[in-house]
């Protein structure tokens, strides 16, 4: 167990370098001017070079990457021989000079938006997916089934953001049963907060349950046939012991593998929803940063997104062996 947990953590460290290297790349080494970017169509060439100065665009491609890295985790100064330097404290993942804030400030005050979305999302997703998933199992091929079937094929067809406008304008705006969404913390104003987020987290679990329903089924129904759960049933088990502690357990393994790689890129901002139902998540916040050509801003979104699906890989491998006996990490 300690030297899979090693390998893994070695793998997981490395996997992580070789991705700032290829974030970095992508965003940094585009052709083009970054320094343009910075300021609007009236700068001056003065302007650009300052600018170019100022947020090290004028460094060598080796020296801008580990000044990068090196800001995440000590810090870093923009234009140090300047009267006001930038001061970005670690860990910094840059310097929006659009906004004239740091990168991290902006994803820290959208972070929260987006996780209450997603795990309220997830939540409900799993709940329903996995429930109806195994009540379809049991009833294979009779009509329950086949209603579950039916259900998921057309919650897996419907476009999000047909679901979300759908939503929006009989249940916002034709019928007025919830007000118009506005985000605000649950710790501030509770019920204003849940009247703003069911419709999101309903579009959510809807588009994800689908998906579940089928899955968890399509596990359940295999290891009906194998030999352990055959065993469980001769020994006069009840058929919940069967299902839930052998059968459920057993094929839990690719739908936790799935709900850990999902909820992780959902963490990474619902670009779709944030913006149908106005919630300033890290979705809405690419969407702007890349209307804007932030680069800085567009490099630590995809940074932490890409981040998060590898840290999740990671907690899901450490989860085998805890829902599926039959695993052993060696």
């Amino acid at each position: 167990m300690a030297a899979y947990l090693v390998r893994r953590v070695l793998l997981m460290i490395s996997l992580l370098l070789i991705l700032s290297v290829a974030v970095f790349l992508l965003f940094n080494m585009l052709p083009g001017d970054p320094a343009r970017l910075t300021c609007g169509k009236s700068c001056t060439e003065a302007v650009i070079e300052q600018n170019r100065q100022r947020l090290g665009y004028d460094d060598p491609p080796l020296t801008q990457y580990v000044k990068f890295m090196s800001g995440i985790f000590t810090g870093r100064v923009f234009s140090p021989e300047s009267p006001e330097p930038i001061v970005c404290a670690a860990p910094c993942l840059g310097y929006s000079f659009n906004r004239h804030e740091q990168v991290l400030s902006l994803i820290v005050r959208a972070a929260p938006v987006t996780f209450w979305l997603a795990i309220g999302a997830f939540i409900i997703w799993i709940a329903v997916g996995v429930s109806l998933g195994i009540f379809a199992a049991l009833r294979r091929g009779r009509w329950p089934d086949r209603l579950v079937l039916g259900v998921s094929l057309i919650g897996y067809s419907l476009p999000s953001f047909f679901f979300g406008l759908l939503l929006m304008f009989f249940v916002v705006i034709q019928w007025q049963w919830l007000p118009y969404p506005s985000y605000v913390s649950p710790f501030e104003d509770p019920v204003g907060f849940l009247q703003t987020m069911i419709l999101p987290w309903i579009v959510l679990a809807i588009l994800y349950a689908a998906f579940y329903m089928r899955l968890t089924r399509n596990q359940v129904l295999e290891v009906f046939n194998d030999d352990f759960v055959r065993t469980a049933r001769a020994k006069g088990l009840p058929e919940r012991t069967v299902v839930v502690k052998h059968a459920l357990r057993a094929g839990l393994t690719p739908i936790v593998t799935a709900a850990g790689l999902d909820l992780a890129g959902l963490l990474g901002g619902a670009i779709i929803s944030e913006n149908i139902f106005n919630l300033p998540g890290l979705g809405a916040l690419s969407v702007e940063s890349i209307t804007n050509s932030d680069l800085p801003l567009i490099t630590g979104i995809t940074l932490l997104t890409a981040s998060l699906i590898i840290v999740a890989n990671f907690i899901v491998d450490l989860l085998y062996a805890v829902v599926d006996p039959r695993v052993r990490l060696v």
